[in-house]
């Protein structure tokens, strides 16, 4: 089976999702998220600009950190991610071209995932990680249930609902890496807020997985 880049191994498995980011904020914001400890970073496709966006935050953060863009939902937003720089591609759904575009590219992906059915075919397509979403909605139980059924190796993501305060609970059931959105982020929060914000998550992580 052929794949999109693996998951790569990042200091912690957090992705920052910043809905609503304007281009005009975005070096500010994802600067402090970076230093903060966050090395991955999307910014969703309904956000005002988002590919300036994206193309601002890569130019200014190191070349190891995984900038992006999430809510991926056609081929041509994955030639519009791959012109902007972007190397992460996260989305809410499931689908085969989106997919086959991104392989072409090598692009880290995480597509959205909530069954068995849906996981196994993002698998089948390749997936670097599985999205499951919205988290909140499965819980923690939920994503144990599927997760019984899937690879071993499957890298499996909790997004939709999670904060630093979910850290634990999921991790038990082996969940990774998280997607953290309102907890994080939220449109007009200040460059101070959110780094404030960003240094409890990762405080928070550090907390539930140790030295991994």
């Amino acid at each position: 089976m052929t794949q999109t880049a693996p998951f790569p191994k990042l200091k912690r498995g957090l992705v920052a999702i910043l809905r609503g980011l304007k281009p005009t904020e975005a070096v500010a914001i994802g600067q402090a998220i970076h230093d903060a400890g966050i090395e991955a970073i999307e910014v969703p496709l309904n956000s005002p600009q988002p590919f300036a966006s994206i193309a601002s935050i890569v130019e200014a953060l190191p070349e190891t950190a995984l900038v992006g863009a999430g809510t991926v939902l056609t081929a041509a937003d994955v030639d519009a991610l791959h012109k902007a720089g972007g190397r992460l591609l996260v989305s809410p759904n499931i689908d085969a071209e989106v997919m086959g575009r991104a392989m072409h590219y090598g692009m880290v992906t995480m597509p959205g995932v909530f069954t068995p059915t849906e996981a196994f075919q993002a698998i089948r397509l390749g997936a670097s990680a599985l999205k499951f979403f919205p988290a909140s909605v499965l819980g923690a139980n939920g994503i144990s249930a599927v997760r019984a059924v899937l690879p071993a190796t499957t890298s499996i993501g909790a997004v939709g609902g999670v904060s630093d305060k979910d850290f634990a609970g999921y991790r038990a059931v082996g969940v990774s890496v998280f997607g953290l959105g309102s907890s994080l982020y939220k449109p007009g929060a200040s460059v101070e807020d959110v780094s404030r914000r960003a240094r409890a998550a990762v405080a928070a992580w550090d907390e539930a997985f140790g030295g991994e």
